[in-house]
């Protein structure tokens, strides 16, 4: 079974997921199987998209226009096509970049099976990026005595390791200096960024703020102190 999804960047009316569409019904998509968003690819929520990948089921093939549809970045795509191979679910690009994926066909299974040695090697590449960093803490010091406060640099370090699958949060907030409580106050268990987090890569955050909680008032104290 063919399951297609179209999205376009922006949902004021300059952008069209017409040609998408047509797209998907030429290759023989079900339109009543054709998931959408109208949303940015690597900011906005997609519910579009989380609802495409929960409904494909083994044996399905998941039809996109364009490659980057799919993606926010690189790491995202590579990760969610690896996803869709180890669940036994086909792919199927139609143009641009990405239209040698077809793994109908013995060429584009050849071409799916390089995401998969693309995802072994991202994740080699943070495991080695993680420990790097772990290193390098440890070095300046960083390890041991109180909880650390969340800046920038540690925060790439938690996202890093994290985004791994058989990461433990437990033992990634240990090499961190981290608590458990504070790692899942800026990281999400994916290693994606939370709001706090976001702050953080944003600086618009001072480390520390998000613990903190609003003093409480004596409860003697009467109104008029």
């Amino acid at each position: 079974m063919l399951i297609g999804y179209v999205r376009v960047s922006k949902s004021d009316g300059t952008q069209t997921l017409e040609p998408q569409r047509d797209a998907m019904l030429a290759a023989g998509v079900d339109p009543t199987r054709i998931y959408e968003d109208l949303a940015s690819g690597r900011h906005d929520a997609r519910p579009g998209l989380i609802a495409c990948l929960k409904a494909i089921q083994p044996g399905n093939t998941l039809v996109l226009w364009k490659l980057d549809r799919l993606g926010r970045d690189l790491r995202h795509l590579v990760n969610t096509a690896e996803d869709l191979r180890g669940r036994g679910v086909g792919l199927k690009v139609l143009t641009g970049a990405g239209a040698q994926i077809d793994t109908t066909t013995a060429n584009g299974r050849l071409a799916f099976g390089i995401f998969a040695a693309f995802a072994e090697f991202e994740r080699e590449l943070i495991a080695e990026r993680t420990m790097a960093g772990l290193a390098a803490a440890r070095a300046r010091g960083r390890m041991g005595g109180r909880p650390r406060k969340m800046d920038r640099a540690t925060l790439v370090m938690a996202m890093s390791a994290m985004s791994d699958r058989t990461a433990v949060a437990a033992e990634v907030a240990k090499r961190l200096n981290l608590t458990t409580t504070t790692l899942y106050t800026y990281v999400n268990g994916d290693g994606t960024p939370k709001a706090a987090g976001q702050a953080v890569l944003d600086g618009s955050h001072r480390p520390g703020t998000a613990a903190r909680s609003r003093p409480r008032r004596p409860a003697h104290a009467s109104a008029g102190a």
